[in-house]
């Protein structure tokens, strides 16, 4: 892998490119799309991967002190609780050795028994992120096997979302979509910075942008433009 701005460079160190600000806590969304600018092939992301891709995924995942994402693509997606990896050990030294999955989700309309929430460890128990008008069964279910946190009457308040994640410490979030929930960040002015994977695929259709279902507009400065086999890998960092 080469980068090819700020500054060329041959060898890329993929940790230190992607390495959290000391200072202050951060929200990164990280996505791949097509040239063309769609989300998915036949409802999913991995269609528009390649090896860097998901080299870089697993680095992010590995910095990460929490995993944000909705329900709808913890459905599509079948979302596991995240495992250790040998490659992580430097990255979360004095941390837990693998990040928990925090679900946004207003109904609770989850597989409570899947392996999200059935096997995860200890250290990454799933967080489920929701609002007063989810059913109390669901919730009281829920408990049983993760962490319930209320924030919101009506729906998930995500601005809300965000600083009880990081009252619990977990300051390095990020975010992996989907559309609707990435939009409802950057409405809600938590977004500090976008990792998209551009792929050197078109596809037209009816794909989904990156960002959906909100009216949002963000100035952010382009930090670097990484390259491997025709894929660009773009970081964006709030101005």
């Amino acid at each position: 892998m080469r980068r090819l701005l700020p500054e060329p460079d041959d060898d890329v160190d993929i940790p230190l490119a992607y390495a959290y600000p000391e200072e202050r806590p951060w929200l990164r969304v990280n996505m791949v799309a097509s040239a063309d600018g769609a989300a998915w092939v036949k409802g999913l992301s991995g269609g528009l991967s390649s090896k860097g891709d998901r080299r870089i995924f697993g680095v992010l995942r590995g910095l990460a002190d929490v995993i944000l994402v909705g329900a709808s693509t913890v459905r599509t997606e079948g979302y596991r609780p995240t495992r250790p990896r040998g490659s992580w050990e430097e990255l979360r030294a004095g941390r837990p050795p693998a990040p928990p999955i925090a679900v946004i989700t207003r109904r609770l309309d989850l597989d409570l028994g899947s392996p999200l929430f059935a096997d995860a460890e200890p250290y990454a128990r799933t967080i489920v992120l929701t609002c007063e008008a989810a059913p109390a069964d669901r919730r009281r279910e829920a408990a049983k096997t993760a962490d319930v946190i209320i924030v919101g009457e009506e729906r998930v308040d995500l601005a809300r979302a965000v600083a009880e994640l990081h009252a619990r410490e977990l300051t390095r979030v990020l975010c992996e979509g989907g559309p609707r929930v990435n939009a409802q960040l950057t409405t809600a002015g938590v977004l500090d910075e976008l990792c998209l994977t551009l792929s050197p695929m078109v596809l037209g259709g009816g794909a989904s942008r990156i960002l959906n279902g909100e009216n949002c507009q963000v100035t952010m400065d382009l930090a670097h433009v990484l390259e491997e086999e025709g894929f660009l890998f773009c970081k964006y960092v709030r101005g």
